[in-house]
């Protein structure tokens, strides 16, 4: 059974900036993509960022693109969302997921269907 463990939210001033890191085992982790999510309070959970099994494909939701950066370490398990230039809107609980298939094409990232098992969050505020 795939685990993921969140790290790194907390509480930081507008313009400031985060690395939020994802550990997962009981899967093969070098095999698929990986994932950021987010819901912010009273909204629903969207996605923020992936990447495919190898790194060399990246994705974002537009509103990060330039901001956040998703990289991964296979040797570790582990894969990070290094967040600059953090708004009060960045304020949500972050999760990391992973997905169902290496991620070899831009277009698996949107489909509901290519993502899988959950980690448990971390909260990201961002004061103003």
């Amino acid at each position: 059974q795939v685990q993921l463990a969140e790290s790194g939210g907390g509480l930081v001033q507008a313009g400031g900036s985060l690395r939020l890191a994802c550990a997962a085992s009981g899967v093969t982790f070098r095999r698929y993509a990986m994932g950021w999510f987010r819901q912010a309070p009273g909204k629903e959970r969207e996605f923020v960022a992936g990447i495919s099994w190898n790194g060399v494909i990246t994705y974002y939701t537009d509103s990060v693109k330039g901001r956040f950066s998703i990289s991964r370490d296979n040797a570790k398990n582990t894969v990070y969302l290094q967040m600059n230039s953090l708004k009060p809107e960045d304020t949500a609980v972050y999760y990391c997921r992973a997905a169902l298939r290496a991620g070899n094409y831009y277009s698996d990232y949107g489909s509901t269907d290519f993502w899988g098992s959950w980690g448990q969050g971390t909260q990201v505020t961002v004061s103003s």
